[in-house]
């Protein structure tokens, strides 16, 4: 099979995947709905578009900086006949300074257009909501021909030198794929897109596995935290 990875990096990013009403939340790593979003947009795709040729793709993430969340709230005001009334506070959370790699497998001539979309936009890119473009280095990684797993497990690692150098000299990356039938420890999650319309937004289940961790040597880290990592152990 083949696999495009994609570098999901940028000041703020938000995944959520159960938010409602004034409060709209953010997982911890980015949804499967959010980067099949972000797919269609590069290809043109309008919200009431056919896109189950994308949710079919299997798709994993591996979680290279992990972000601080951070929280924020608007305000607004309902005009009309009358008097101007405040609408209530929305509340809105968000991942700051977070790094990611998504990678999708499928059939490769599905993916290579969707690589070529990503390199010319038809619509803007952004991480999960509008306020959230990616970073300056772009969002392709490129085609790989192996395994969605292999292909997130062997990929450079992303962290900024700021971020490498608050680590131990071994990090252990989490990664989060797509579950096989059967597998154990999964978890079920309502984030495989039906339908972006939005007259009636529609999502399905999956099954996630969080598999081992990536393990990567860091040279810039601090060896006093694996020092007191391996107190913490024994």
């Amino acid at each position: 099979m083949t696999v495009l990875l994609l570098r999901l990096d940028g000041p703020l990013q938000a995944w959520g995947d159960a938010s409602r009403f004034v409060k709209r939340h953010t997982r911890t790593e980015p949804t499967k709905s959010g980067v099949i979003g972000l797919l269609a947009a590069a290809q043109g795709r309008r919200r009431t578009d056919p896109i189950e040729d994308l949710a079919e793709l299997r798709f994993g993430v591996r979680v290279d900086q992990r972000g601080r969340l951070v929280r924020d709230f608007q305000t607004a005001i309902r005009r009309g006949p009358g008097k101007p009334e405040p609408m209530p506070l929305s509340y809105r959370y968000y991942l700051a300074d977070a790094a990611f790699i998504a990678g999708v497998e499928g059939d490769r001539s599905l993916l290579e257009g969707l690589a070529a979309a990503i390199e010319a936009p038809v619509f803007p890119l952004y991480l999960g909501r509008r306020a959230c473009p990616p970073s300056e280095h772009g969002v392709s990684l490129g085609l790989h021909e192996t395994g969605l797993e292999k292909a997130l497990r062997t990929a450079d690692w992303l962290a900024r030198p700021w971020y490498r150098r608050q680590q131990g000299r071994t990090v252990h990356l989490e990664l989060v794929l797509d579950a096989d039938p059967g597998e154990p420890d999964t978890e079920t999650v309502r984030d495989v897109p039906i339908s972006f319309s939005p007259v009636r937004r529609e999502y399905g289940w999956r099954d996630v596995h969080r598999a081992r961790p990536v393990e990567i040597a860091n040279p810039e880290g601090r060896s006093d935290l694996d020092f007191f990592a391996a107190l913490g152990g024994a």
